[in-house]
């Protein structure tokens, strides 16, 4: 895993204690995943149930239920009233407290990553999982994904800190605690180390440092959530089978649907915050409010697109061949209805500045559309024997893939949280044609577009690109111009004629035998400029020759810019082993070659990996 080796401490070795400390997170994000269910669960039941009177579906539970029953009065009006309260004490916690705790928390936590050297504030995990429970429980459109997400990274971090670890090791041991939380929160071991690996990303590549402890976490994070809570998977899903290659062409067309569906998503979600931000008249703590009264309005006559929604999922994959009987003659219209206000709710509820996760709004959303696409596929392909509930499973598959740009872990952790893994096939067919098609666009802005770009690799990685770019493919590619040598009789001014022609900076002096014996570098000769006259023919090269730095063509550029720095020159004179001059390399010349090389690793010109594991 190319993880450093410690410093003396408290622990006999670097990667035992790195896996030690995995252990140790998954245990604390475990019993977090627990506190914050509890959390949710007590929320929802003191807002939504006995306030309003509403008691949404849940999942693990198929069975149709009214839209208003609860332990308290039927009150329709006050849901219309609770996600704006929500907001408002959501506002105030977060930009109060910890204002890094607003939105949605994967996304900090990527951000702290990446820019940050994994640092969060202690305080940070307890207001985004308050903050979250209030949002959620009052009506507010989010999951659960981003808050666990963040306090397990927040976990790790201040584990990391307490120990007097490596920036290194801190960003592995954060990264470990969103894999503990998703492993735990979803019952999914498996993904939650894939996805704390893969969602750093735009592009396909992965943090493969972190595979290992975040397995660890992960697996650790999810034994001690189900000893306390169960094994069961979140939702209850009947057992899908795929066993028609033929079915892949209308899963084929739905790809495209909810490609275009994510695209949406995305679009919908940061046009909103966007405006929320444009607001200047309003104090930022206010703008969860604003953001719930539009919730409220829409929740008031559309109550199934509050809270996390998991209870349509349920409904649309139990009754996945008997949608009609659930949602009437115009189900296809029903489950677009359902799409475009989960879209809309979440944007408002987390774009505003509210707390909560995109990945639990991203199921729902994709669910309705892939249900709605199965119904349709069903009447156009009626000799296919289309499951509609399959089409909804595969649709949250793909759909959230193509927002997050996550192909991979998505198919993993929606067959954990459905216990189907029968559907594998047009789950990776759907979700790697949906990833491609949206991968410009993500719900995750600050994705690194690959480990290329990322700035915690960025020293590493330049030392591995020069380190397989040698002398000879440097001078082949910029192409130089020949030598000028000069003697050591040749004066000042014919030096400094020399020099404004432009084509050179610094001269190599040659003795009487021809062998090159010093430099007359450019600081030098422009030094004497002020003097003008009074040195044009009194100073020679000779005068102004200094100590030579030779490179040859079969050396990398990293040793050659290691000599370079301990020599403190800017420019190295290339010869053969017959001592020919082949050309002037200068530090300008290897930034090039190195930026000329970057692009094309990126662009996938070349072809084969650096070491290190780079691309």
């Amino acid at each position: 895993m190319g993880i450093p080796t410690r410093s003396p401490g408290r622990f006999t070795s670097g990667v035992w204690r790195l896996f030690l400390c995995s252990a140790v997170i998954g245990v604390g994000t475990g019993l977090a995943a627990v506190t914050f269910y509890w959390m949710l669960s007590r929320a929802t039941t003191l807002f939504m149930e006995e306030l309003a009177g509403y008691r949404p579906a849940g999942s693990g539970s198929g069975a149709p239920e009214d839209p208003f029953r609860g332990n308290g009065p039927d009150r329709p009006w006050v849901l219309a009233v609770l996600p704006a309260m929500g907001g408002l004490v959501c506002g105030w916690l977060v930009f109060r407290f910890a204002p890094e705790a607003e939105g949605h928390g994967t996304d900090a936590a990527i951000k702290t990553y990446h820019h940050h050297g994994g640092s969060v504030r202690a305080r940070v995990p307890l207001i985004k999982a308050v903050a979250s429970a209030v949002t959620i429980g009052t009506g507010g459109s989010g999951g659960a994904e981003g808050p666990i997400c963040q306090v397990g990274s927040g976990f790790g971090y201040i584990m990391s800190r307490w120990l007097g670890m490596s920036p290194y090791h801190r960003r592995m041991l954060m990264a470990a605690g969103m894999a503990g939380g998703i492993g735990a929160m979803f019952r999914a071991p498996v993904a939650g180390a894939l996805f704390a690996a893969e969602v750093l990303y735009r592009d396909m590549d992965l943090e493969f440092e972190v595979l290992v402890p975040g397995v660890i976490s992960s697996v650790i994070g999810y034994a001690v959530f189900a000893l306390i809570r169960g094994t069961e998977p979140l939702f209850e899903a009947p057992d899908f089978v795929f066993n028609n290659p033929l079915q892949l062409l209308p899963y084929l067309f739905m790809a495209l649907i909810v490609a275009g569906g994510a695209s949406f998503y995305i679009r919908a979600f940061y046009g909103v915050r966007n405006l929320f931000r444009k607001i200047r008249f309003v104090p930022r703590m206010f703008h969860p409010f604003l953001g719930g009264v539009a919730v409220g309005a829409m929740g008031l006559f559309f109550p199934q697109a509050l809270g996390q929604g998991y209870g349509m999922v349920q409904r649309a994959l139990v009754q996945g061949t008997e949608l009609e009987a659930l949602f009437g003659t115009a189900t296809v219209g029903f489950l677009l209805l359902l799409f475009v206000m989960k879209v809309l709710t979440t944007a408002f509820s987390i774009g505003s500045g509210g707390s909560g996760g995109v990945f639990g709004p991203a199921l729902v959303a994709g669910s309705a559309l892939g249900g709605a696409c199965g119904l349709l596929a069903r009447q156009i392909f009626p000799r296919m024997s289309i499951q509609p509930g399959a089409f909804s499973l595969v649709g949250m598959a793909g759909f959230f893939a193509a927002a997050a740009n996550t192909p991979i872990s998505t198919v993993i952790i929606v067959s954990e949280i459905t216990g189907n893994y029968h559907l594998l096939v047009p789950s990776l067919w759907v979700c790697t044609i949906a990833y491609l098609l949206a991968r410009k666009l993500s719900i995750y802005e600050n994705q690194m577009p690959n480990r290329l770009s990322a700035p915690v690799h960025q020293g590493t990685m330049a030392s591995a690109v020069m380190r397989n770019v040698t002398v000879a493919d440097a001078i082949a590619a910029l192409h130089p111009d020949k030598v000028t040598v000069v003697s050591g009789s040749t004066t000042y001014n014919t030096l400094l004629g020399l020099h404004s022609s432009g084509r050179q900076a610094s001269y190599p002096v040659a003795d009487e035998s021809g062998r090159v014996s010093g430099m007359v570098w450019e600081e030098d000769l422009l030094s004497l400029v002020s003097h003008g006259e009074t040195v044009g023919s009194a100073v020679t090269a000779d005068d102004l020759s200094d100590g030579l730095v030779v490179a040859f063509p079969e050396e990398d550029l990293m040793t050659v810019i290691r000599r370079m720095s301990e020599e403190s020159v800017a420019e190295v004179l290339v010869q053969d082993e017959a001592g020919s001059i082949l050309a002037l390399l200068s530090m300008r010349d290897i930034m090039g070659m190195y930026s000329r090389k970057l692009t094309t690793l990126q662009s996938g010109e070349e072809e084969g990996y650096l070491p290190g594991g780079y691309p």
